[in-house]
């Protein structure tokens, strides 16, 4: 469970973050000048023709090398009590096609209260101008240990398309773009923008300075945001809450970066697998109609 100076951090950097937030718009000031706005690239601009080496993902603000395992420890809240969460996120390398896109696959696992309620194998790819994308994810939930569902998408079935997960140049003042999307009965309709810049965060692993933080929400969900902190060369290193409407008010901290040896890692390999065969079982109008996945060359 998150230590009370956690805590008392993250509120401080909420109020720093509001007052980044009304600091003003760049872009505007940057029109006012007579200097031409930069194009901002959204969720239309998908095209497999721009992935040259897709699964090279050096995107500062979100890398992802194969054998990096970030560990993740905090609580949200459910029925009015905090409850105790841990989550596990594993770069493996393994690669998937979908969309006519080689992905990186990411094996993500989320446990409450000292339970696996989630694990997930999620897709990324880098475009040739740095913007990473996300073009899917296969989530398995259990209840008591068990299996319950499996609610997943992937760009190009079943009118599911590909959302960017962390632009090349994030800047403030930008529009909001979609993450992804799903439509019913999956209902993926995530957006982010960036809510500031240059902030310093202090975490168990370290401090960081110069922070991107974005804000993550869904358009029906008024007043509920996700806050999503990134440190340079690292990514996601605090989540945290903004909204008197947001429920979960979920907070987590990083705690831990490992390098996996070639030995851990193809441990990982084996789990992910085995966690993909259960979902070709499971998910036959989905997730069997996507190739398996396979070692990166």
């Amino acid at each position: 469970m998150l230590k009370a100076g956690f805590i008392s951090v993250l509120a401080a950097s909420i109020l720093v973050l509001v007052a980044s937030a009304c600091a003003g718009d760049k872009s505007s000031e940057r029109a006012a000048a007579g200097q031409p706005r930069l194009r901002e690239i959204s969720a239309k601009d998908f095209d497999p023709g721009n992935f040259d080496h897709s699964t090279d993902v050096d995107n500062p603000w979100f890398p992802l090398k194969p054998g990096t395992q970030l560990v993740y420890e905090g609580s949200t809240r459910e029925e009015g009590k905090r409850v105790p969460h841990r989550s596990a996120f594993t770069v493996t390398d393994l690669t998937k096609v979908v969309g006519d896109v080689r992905n990186v696959v990411i094996w993500d696992r989320d446990w409450r209260a000292g339970e696996l309620q989630e694990a997930e194998l999620a897709l990324f790819a880098q475009d040739n101008r740095g913007n990473v994308w996300h073009l899917g994810q296969y989530p398995e939930e259990y209840e008591g240990g068990k299996f319950v569902a499996a609610p997943a998408w992937f760009h190009g079935l079943k009118h599911a398309r590909a959302g960017i997960a962390m632009k090349a140049h994030p800047r403030l003042g930008a529009p909001a773009y979609s993450q992804g999307f799903a439509p019913p009965p999956i209902n993926w309709v995530d957006r982010a923008q960036v809510h500031a810049v240059s902030q310093k965060t202090c975490v168990p692993v370290t401090c960081y300075q110069g922070v991107l933080v974005s804000r993550e929400f869904e358009l029906d969900k008024p007043e509920s945001y996700q806050l999503k902190y990134y440190a340079r060369g690292v990514g996601n290193v605090r989540v945290g809450w903004l909204g008197r409407k947001d429920e979960d008010r979920e907070v987590l901290v990083l705690v831990k970066v490992v390098r996996l040896g070639p030995q851990a890692l193809a441990e990982v390999r084996r789990d992910a697998l085995k966690l993909e065969q259960h979902a070709y079982k499971v998910s036959k109008d989905v997730y069997g109609r996507t190739p398996p996945s396979t070692p990166i060359d």
